[in-house]
């Protein structure tokens, strides 16, 4: 690829978040995500392997019907208010399915089957791209839309999602899949706390994005892909090695890490709610 289709592509990925989390009118804001979404494409492909073409494809399919979801929901809505704004979803229905499709464009359970599939099939940088800018306009929409979500469905997906994410990542040697696997449990949290607290939930989700970005960028330095690599390089990069493995501590959530934070605020409000049950089945 050319630098200048290159510029262009990572253009749309950036104009489409904007346009997503600036706009008010969900026609708008599914332009952005369509944009985005065209525009990784090329990105995700880049690679001449089966195993590209194959990432492209569920990515695509995928995003397409998360999409298609996305307007039916507003339409319907449209429909019954007279109103594409945003801020007026009050349809329940609508709601409901605008949840489930901004899920599946996350990654979150019980749509997230294509997330580590997508990871293990791209580069390392790429798969940074996926796990961190491309949840940015999805979880802003969620946000937006929070207050109209019953509370249930975002608990029963995020409980899901940490359930999910944390079985799915023990038998992996595929340090992609397990960064997916980590991704999807992370999520889980935000959307816990997301029908309680919106705010902690994007505390949340930034402070993932900024400690899962130096674990990629070190794996792409070191040139690792698997547990078995990781493991031999302590004789040739100490400090490498033991960062990444501070880091995947700290993403985990273990105290004193930076990402035990957000967790334990998460934890505190949910039981302030009454919830319990759901905080201990958390920790």
């Amino acid at each position: 690829i050319t630098p200048t289709s290159m510029t262009i592509v990572f253009l749309g990925i950036t104009i489409g978040t904007i346009m997503t989390m600036s706009s008010s009118n969900w026609l708008m804001a599914w332009i952005g995500l369509e944009l985005n979404m065209l525009a990784i494409l090329p990105i995700i492909s880049k690679p001449k392997t089966t195993r590209a073409s194959e990432a492209t494809t569920k990515y695509f399919l995928t995003q397409a019907i998360a999409s298609a979801m996305m307007l039916l929901s507003s339409t319907m809505n449209a429909w019954q208010t007279g109103n594409w704004s945003i801020l007026e979803l009050k349809n329940k229905f609508s709601t409901t399915i605008m949840a489930l499709s901004l899920m599946m464009k996350m990654g979150a359970a019980p749509i997230h089957f294509w997330l580590p599939e997508v990871l293990q099939g791209t580069t390392l940088q790429t798969a940074l791209l996926i796990t961190t800018w491309q949840k940015i306009a999805p979880v802003t929409l969620m946000y937006m839309i929070s207050n109209n979500i019953q509370p249930t469905i975002l608990v029963s997906a995020g409980i899901l999602s940490m359930i999910i994410g944390g079985l799915g990542g023990i038998n992996q040697t595929q340090l992609r899949k397990m960064m997916a696997y980590s991704s999807i449990n992370n999520l889980g949290w935000t959307v816990t706390i997301m029908a309680f607290f919106p705010n902690m939930a994007l505390m949340n989700i930034f402070t993932y994005i900024i400690m899962t970005t130096p674990i990629f960028l070190t794996m792409t330095n070191m040139s690792t892909k698997t547990l078995q690599s990781l493991s031999t390089t302590w004789t040739t990069s100490m400090t490498m090695t033991l960062s990444i493995a501070l880091l995947m501590l700290s993403t985990s959530g273990l105290p004193p890490f930076t990402g035990f934070m957000p967790k334990m605020l998460i934890l505190n409000e949910l039981i302030s709610q009454k919830f319990t049950t759901l905080a201990t089945l958390a920790i």
